[in-house]
């Protein structure tokens, strides 16, 4: 038998293989096989030395012709077989698209947030403009500029983590309103500010009481601002936020800041304002602080006090919150426990 014819029935029997395979793997081994330095081919070249000049040329190209044309059939089966193991990869992992989808838990704004924010958006249709201030401020602001000198013994009830000898965790949210009236220029139109904010105090923890807190103040500033301004902002806030089933007391009171000054007060929840242990048989639960802006306030953030006038309020954000959802201890607020936090998911 001739090389040629060699070649040829090598040819024929490597094709039939290649066609027969059925995996990647096998299909290479047939390539090493057939194409590689040690196969059948490269066995039968090696006679090409018993050749004549004349035919060894011949049958060198018949020889490349034939490898080609086996590379190129592996080439065509190996894609064939990708094909096949895509498709059948695909078939398998086929999702069925209308099955429901797998719900996504959402998030939702803590509960001390949502007050924050249902409040910002109530005085924000009011008019005002929020601000956010320093949680670290100077004696300067947080207590001078607000009627209370060094010694002043108001300042005994606000102690608080101090920093250096004049810088100190702010105690309240009042220091916004200082530097308020400090900046503010009154050819552009009346002081009408909120500003809510985390406050720190020296306290000992315990149910209603916690080293830091929220709390939101607020100050209207500007020409003929009466007490009835006063009442009527604070009853429209307090209805919103609890009802309008609910009864408003003042009680006069003493605040530094404000002369003269008011402590609110609302009919109890629980009872209707007949009494019980919530409002300790008084019928009235105290909320927030409040009065008319002291002159010597007004004077310090220069501010011609014969001019103008206004008022000022203050209100704790932890004890809306607890009022408003029947909290009984602060620090659950702050203890991240996904089940007290997931009573008050918002929906939508």
């Amino acid at each position: 038998m001739s090389l040629k014819e060699q070649l040829e029935n090598l040819q024929q029997k490597s094709l039939q293989e290649i066609q027969r395979v059925v995996d990647l793997e096998a299909l290479n081994q047939i390539r090493v096989e057939v194409l590689g330095k040690k196969g059948p081919i490269t066995e039968v070249l090696r006679s090409m030395r018993d050749l004549s000049n004349e035919e060894r040329p011949k049958v060198g190209a018949f020889a490349n012709e034939i490898k080609s044309d086996l590379a190129e059939a592996i080439e065509t089966r190996k894609a064939e077989l990708e094909a096949k193991k895509a498709a059948a990869q695909l078939a398998h992992e086929t999702l069925d698209v209308t099955l429901p989808g797998q719900p996504v838990k959402k998030g939702t704004p803590h509960v001390l947030t949502q007050v924050i924010d249902d409040l910002e958006d109530l005085f924000i249709g009011m008019g005002y403009q929020v601000v956010a201030g320093y949680e670290v401020e100077d004696e300067k602001h947080n207590f001078e500029m607000l009627n209370m000198p060094a010694n002043h013994p108001a300042r005994d009830m606000q102690d608080t983590f101090y920093i250096t000898n004049d810088l100190l965790m702010r105690t309240h949210m009042s220091p916004n309103e200082a530097r308020d009236l400090e900046n503010h220029d009154f050819a552009n139109g009346p002081i009408k500010m909120i500003s809510p904010g985390r406050v720190y105090r020296r306290d000992t923890d315990d149910a209603t009481h916690s080293h830091q807190f929220y709390q939101m103040e607020g100050q209207v500033i500007d020409k003929n601002i009466t007490m009835a301004d006063l009442k009527g902002t604070l009853e429209y806030t307090i209805h919103h936020i609890f009802g309008e089933d609910r009864d408003l007391r003042f009680r006069p009171s003493y605040f530094p800041f404000t002369e003269p000054s008011v402590e609110v007060d609302i009919s109890c929840f629980r009872c209707d304002g007949k009494g019980c242990n919530v409002c300790k048989q008084t019928g009235w639960i105290e909320v927030l602080g409040a009065g008319m802006t002291h002159p010597n306030v007004l004077k310090a953030g220069g501010v011609d006090s014969d001019v103008y006038g206004g008022f000022a309020f203050g209100l704790g954000i932890d004890r809306f919150a607890m009022l408003k959802y029947g909290v009984d201890d602060i620090r659950n607020f702050y203890l991240n426990d996904v089940r007290f936090l997931n009573q008050f998911t918002q929906e939508g």
